[in-house]
This record gives structure tokens, C-alpha cells and sequence, in this order.
């Protein structure tokens, strides 16, 4: 949870890892976006144990520049961790996240904003038109259709690192793993009203991408990850319960037919495969239920620290 109060109009979140050649030019096009567009910010840079000089690029920008702020992690943790330091230390009553390898365009910022001012809670952006090899393009197509679907929320762009937040969504959602890409779908599962815009999508001049089939299986998970949180989140034994139920009862029946068959037609069951199916359906459906229980009572426990965000509230004074 974000432990400051805002005293800045805007914060603008940058996680990075291994950015030298691009942290100077995104400071110049920052500095002078912002300074036009807000009266008041602050640019924090979160260094997830970069090994190429990029700390000490970030020391003299802050150094230089009183808007400045950066945290280095002293090895590599991911960019979910490096979002939830940035969220944990900004100031800002607005907050900004982009990648640092300049991709994000921040002319898009004001933009951003302005639909903040709208009304929406969180917006994000939307690559329209990508400058990534096909096969990103094609993979990153297939996870959004995935991820609307799973999620309940129509975006075209989920993992876009160009996004606009009210203080109060990054106060309540909590973000661990890789769940920094489904941001939009947690904040949209706590009531907060979530939008996209489209945003421009720059050629990579610097460095190399850190996406690989390694990021694409952490995605998957998270995927599921997030198809638990949003839907069974509060009661986990509607997710373990139905096919634990299914099994038991499969199981069951096949008890059932193998007892009729030993009792009335002396049929013995000592080779029948059959009876070690029936069995672990059965055990299996208990454990199922099992761990639903278990998640239900740990959701209780837990009920007085979850999340339920109030967008207004109306309270008389008290009269003597």
C-alpha cells in the first residue's frame, strides 16, 4: 500500500533494466513534456539490477535535476516489483508508468491525462500500430483475446507500459509475479472505471527486448492467476468445489457399479482397473473440496484486509 500522501500533481513510474544509451534522452523529452503539461512532478526511475552503467546514468540525472528520484534493487526482480517500489514511493496525486527504452513516446502523457480528467480512474494505452518483429506481435495478439476474455474487460492492449492512474487504483491493487500486465483487469474487478487510448508505438533505437518464451509461460500462469483472483477470489470453493464434486461423484458411481457387480452377478474385482479408477476419483474429489474449504476459511481470515475501494462518501456531523 502506498504509505505517502500526494504532494505532487503527477508522478511518472519508470522500471528499467539494462537502459543506458536511452535514460538521458527520455529525461530531455520528459522534462520538457511535463514541464509544459502539469504544474507540478516528479520522475522516478527503478533500476531492477541493470548491469550496463545504468545506475550510475540514473546518479547524475539526480544529480542534476531536483525531479529526479531513483532505487536500485541489488539484483534483478522484475518489472511487477519494480512497479510496486515506484507505486510505494510516488508522491504524486496522478501516476504515470512507461518503459524506459524509448518506445513510449511522453508526448502521449497530456493525453493520458486529459482522459483522467474525464472521469476514468485508470487508462490505459493502446499500441495501434506496433514497431515489434511479427512474431511479438502475433503472441501479444493472442494473450489480449485471452486476457479480455478471462478478465471481463475489453482491452486491446493489456500489456502496454504506457498508463495513466488516479492514486487511489495503485493504493489498492496489490502487485506481485507478473501481474503488473493485468493491472487494468484487477483494478477493473475492484469497481474502479477503466479505459484505453491510443498511444503511439516507436521503433527501438537502443538495446534489445526482454521478451521471451520464458515471459510468454509466466504470462500463462499469471493468466490463471488472474482468472482465480477476479472470479473466485472471495470464494474459492465455487472453483475447487465443482470439479472436485464432479469427481467424487464419477467415483462414486463407479463404486457403486463395481459393489452391484461383486454382490449380485459374483463377478470378483481384484483384476479390475476399473476399482483403482473409481478410488482416486474419489479421493481426488475430496481433496479438491478439501482445498476449497481450506481457501474459504483463509479468505475469511482474511476478509477485514481486503480491498473494497470507496469512490465518495457522505458523513454528517455528529450532533450532541
Amino acid at each position: 500500500m502506498v504509505a505517502t500522501e500526494p504532494d505532487v500533481e503527477l508522478s511518472v513510474v519508470i522500471p528499467l533494466l539494462n537502459e543506458r544509451d536511452s535514460l538521458r534522452e527520455l529525461h530531455r523529452e520528459l522534462t520538457d513534456v511535463l514541464g509544459r503539461a502539469v504544474e507540478s512532478y516528479e520522475v522516478i526511475f527503478v533500476d531492477d539490477g541493470s548491469t550496463d552503467g545504468s545506475w550510475e546514468v540514473l546518479r547524475e540525472l539526480a544529480q542534476e535535476d531536483g525531479h529526479v528520484r531513483a532505487y536500485s534493487f541489488r539484483r534483478n526482480f522484475g518489472k511487477s516489483a519494480a512497479l510496486a517500489v515506484g507505486f510505494r514511493k510516488a508522491r504524486g496525486r496522478f501516476i504515470v508508468t512507461m518503459d524506459a527504452d524509448l518506445q513510449d513516446d511522453p508526448s502521449e502523457i497530456p493525453r493520458l491525462l486529459a482522459r483522467l480528467a474525464e472521469g476514468w480512474d485508470l487508462v490505459n494505452g493502446w499500441k495501434r500500430k506496433r514497431r515489434d518483429p511479427w512474431s511479438k506481435r502475433i503472441s501479444s495478439k493472442l494473450f489480449n483475446w485471452a486476457a479480455s476474455r478471462v478478465a471481463g474487460l475489453r482491452l486491446h492492449d493489456f500489456n502496454c507500459g504506457l498508463k495513466a492512474y488516479r492514486r487511489e487504483v495503485i493504493e489498492a491493487v496489490h502487485v506481485y509475479g507478473e501481474l503488473h500486465r493485468f493491472i487494468p483487469a484487477l483494478a477493473h474487478w475492484l469497481g474502479f472505471r477503466v479505459t484505453e487510448q491510443e498511444v503511439r508505438h516507436r521503433p527501438r533505437r537502443y538495446g534489445r527486448s526482454k521478451y521471451g518464451l520464458g515471459r510468454a509461460k509466466r504470462g500463462l500462469f499469471d493468466l490463471i492467476t488472474v482468472l482465480f483472483l477476479t472470479r473466485y477470489g472471495k470464494r474459492p470453493l465455487h472453483f475447487f468445489g465443482v470439479p472436485g464434486l464432479l469427481s467424487a461423484l464419477a467415483g462414486t458411481a463407479i463404486l457403486v457399479y463395481l459393489a452391484y457387480q461383486r454382490l449380485f452377478a459374483s463377478v470378483y474385482l481384484s483384476n479390475r482397473p476399473l476399482l483403482l479408477l473409481g478410488l482416486l476419483l474419489v479421493i481426488v474429489g475430496i481433496q479438491f473440496v478439501s482445498i476449497g474449504l481450506i481457501g474459504e476459511m483463509i479468505t475469511e481470515a482474511q476478509r477485514e484486509r481486503m480491498p473494497y475501494p470507496i469512490r465518495e462518501s457522505l458523513e454528517g456531523a455528529s450532533s450532541e
